[in-house]
């Protein structure tokens, strides 16, 4: 029962604490898993890491004795200290982009109970001069759908908190708390702290507009069937090559081009990025229509060598790398001599003997 006997509630919040750690660290443990798999389910949300933590006991109770027990005292309301950890179980979500944080809470609202949100990033923006570190903060509880769940249903009574940052805002509130007596400081140092903390603003914004402008360049390289066929048309006249401007092969044309020949493939961005420098660098020059010739002109002999391959090398796959590595060398083998291994080239070479 909740009481005014500050003493006695502390004992029992100490029991309660104790003897439910266990449990407490199993709940953290499952909110964890099922926010990740709820958000990678959700799709297009840029995750850097979810990790979560079971709030000291005694850091439970300093935080009650500062922040609530003069006002319930002074009201003469009773009180139980567990009622008012809303964090005791914590999650942290950082994301890469701040828009992702809107979406985020999107998906976690419509999945759990949403008791109370604090949105510090609101905070921050309308309180002029200020200066700490953005963020969302949700406290949650399972909604009535998984509390039924028998995986669930044991930790049907916690709440806890998710607090949701990009990777910029959650470097900023480590070093945020790193600085001492900001109450204090004198206006020459808060200044200098609020440039740092507009820096990491910046860099923030900055990050999301390098991603948007990716994604643009992306669609600029959604190029027609008929005017990628024109550049890669060999027939074609220099002048001719000159009027349709023929495209240097990019990261950007290069996965367009190779998603047409993998579609159920996934390339990795920093491998495509790496892999199309390696070509440029064999090849200076190299547009993505002669690329694409390469590609089309000699993908069906190498997936026949592919076959021959893989059957007399059970425990060797040839992945789609490998693949357009044998397509552009088999389409310019005195540019691309290097692009395979020694031991990879005479395999090749000896099977185009036996195979025409």
């Amino acid at each position: 029962m909740p009481s005014l006997d500050f003493e006695a509630e502390k004992a029992q919040f100490r029991d309660f604490h104790t003897s439910s750690h266990p449990l407490l660290e199993d709940a953290k443990d499952s909110f964890v898993a099922l926010i990740n798999a709820l958000l990678i389910h959700a799709g297009s949300i840029a995750i850097s890491k979810i990790e979560g933590r079971v709030k000291d006991r005694e850091e439970c109770i300093k935080k009650f004795n500062l922040k609530y027990r003069t006002n319930l005292e002074s009201s003469s309301t009773p009180y139980t200290i567990r009622d008012h950890i809303s964090d005791l179980i914590g999650l942290r979500v950082v994301c890469l982009y701040e828009d992702d944080i809107e979406n985020i809470e999107k998906c976690l609202s419509e999945h759990f109970e949403v008791i109370e949100k604090t949105d510090k990033i609101a905070q921050i923006e309308n309180t002029e001069g200020s200066f700490g570190y953005k963020g969302l903060h949700l406290d949650l509880r399972l909604n009535q759908t998984r509390k039924a769940l028998p995986e669930y249903s044991k930790y049907s009574e916690f709440k806890f908190e998710v607090q949701t940052r990009t990777i910029i805002q959650d470097s900023w509130s480590v070093l945020d708390h790193k600085i001492k007596y900001k109450k204090s400081i004198p206006t020459r140092l808060k200044r200098r702290i609020n440039t740092l903390a507009a820096l990491f603003e910046l860099a923030d914004r900055e990050f999301r507009e390098i991603r948007d402008s990716t994604v643009e360049e992306i669609e600029k390289e959604e190029i027609s069937d008929e005017v990628l066929q024109q550049e890669t048309d060999e027939s074609q006249s220099q002048a001719e090559q000159e009027k349709f401007n023929f495209s240097i092969l990019n990261a950007f044309s290069f996965l367009k081009i190779s998603n047409h020949f993998f579609s159920g493939f996934e390339f990795e961005p920093h491998k495509v990025d790496g892999f199309t420098q390696e070509i440029i660098g064999l090849k200076p020059g190299i547009s993505r229509g002669k690329f694409n010739y390469y590609m089309r002109e000699n993908i069906s002999r190498v997936k026949r060598y592919q076959s021959w391959f893989e059957k007399s090398n059970q425990n060797d796959k040839l992945n789609p790398y490998t693949i357009i590595r044998h397509c552009i060398y088999l389409g310019d083998k005195e540019a691309f001599t290097s692009i395979l291994t020694n031991v990879a080239k005479e395999s090749f070479e000896h099977w185009l003997k036996d195979n025409g």
